[in-house]
């Protein structure tokens, strides 16, 4: 059943950070997952999706070896499984959209008393990550050279325990970086969870993965997105339309019994914010109700 030829096969990630943001976009995209953490594979009940859980570093390969056909991954171990494996089917890889969770940077930090000008005062340090791909091409290009001290964990530690003299590892708040003494002093990546595919895919799978994918632009649209309800007087109409982010051609309607105020119903695609309430409000909008949205199609 795995097999199956006419099914399409997804890798994600088994734990970690971006494991259960993945299982919930799936599950607003309308595919019921088995909840079992503990099972390597599992059909989608309603969709014919196959999912894999995988270590995060082990998906390049599962998509590049055709054993999965996409994969939901961070950018920061993509971009660093492609430069360090020689395997030209993973460099070939393809991001297919940008999922908007798991959002944080790939960064150098020093400890707080390191004299720190500028990225040639790395000349010559060591310098512990477990992103050896990304940080050496971030070196070399602009001509630093440091010793690399590969680490798979914990590696804030290592200034303290004399191993490195400075770090290279994920930030999303630097909260651990500043309770282990540490400082961020250049960013070698902006990251976040990507959807990507291989070359590989035959009729069947190309087919799979464009219904999903419209199902997925309209959550990923729909969560950038608010609608807008509110009462506006009429000779006012103009500026309260000028006010709503990102709204092209909100839809005005008659309220009965009333010739001063219309409704006014709008799709925001940009944030609605207090100070945006506050602003409609000062030009005469009433009854201002703002709603999430949960799917969208355009």
């Amino acid at each position: 059943m795995i097999n199956d030829e006419k099914r399409l096969k997804l890798a994600i990630q088994k734990s970690g950070r971006l494991a259960d943001e993945s299982r919930k976009l799936l599950e607003k995209c309308g595919i019921n997952l088995l909840k079992s953490k503990d099972q390597l594979f599992c059909r989608a009940q309603n969709f014919p999706l196959d999912v894999f859980f995988v270590r995060d570093d082990d998906i390049p390969t599962f998509v590049a070896s055709n054993a999965c056909h996409i994969g939901i991954i961070g950018q920061n171990v993509l971009f660093d499984e492609q430069i360090k494996l020689p395997n030209q089917k993973i460099k070939d890889i393809i991001t297919i959209t940008e999922l908007g969770f798991g959002q944080c940077r790939l960064s150098i930090a020093v400890p707080n008393g390191f004299e720190y000008e500028n990225i040639k005062s790395l000349d010559g340090k060591r310098i512990a990550t477990s992103y050896q791909g990304l940080l050496s091409k971030f070196l070399q290009d602009r001509s630093i050279n440091c010793e690399i001290v590969s680490m798979q964990g914990a590696v804030e530690i290592a200034p303290r325990i004399d191993m490195a003299d400075a770090v290279c590892d994920l930030v999303s708040t630097a909260a651990t970086l500043t309770m282990n003494g540490l400082k961020e002093v250049e960013t070698v990546l902006e990251s976040q969870s990507v959807l990507v595919r291989n070359n590989s895919m035959g009729q069947a799978q190309e087919e799979l993965l464009a219904r999903l994918m419209l199902r997925l632009q309209g959550v990923l649209t729909a969560r950038s997105s608010k609608y807008v309800m509110l009462h506006s007087p009429v000779d006012r109409l103009e500026e309260i339309k000028g006010v709503l982010p990102g709204s092209e051609s909100p839809t005005v309607l008659s309220l009965q019994g009333r010739d001063d105020l219309v409704a006014v119903h709008a799709v925001c695609n940009e944030g609605v914010f207090w100070d945006t309430m506050e602003d409609l409000k000062a030009k005469g909008a009433s009854s201002i109700l703002v709603i999430p949205i949960e799917k969208m199609l355009g």
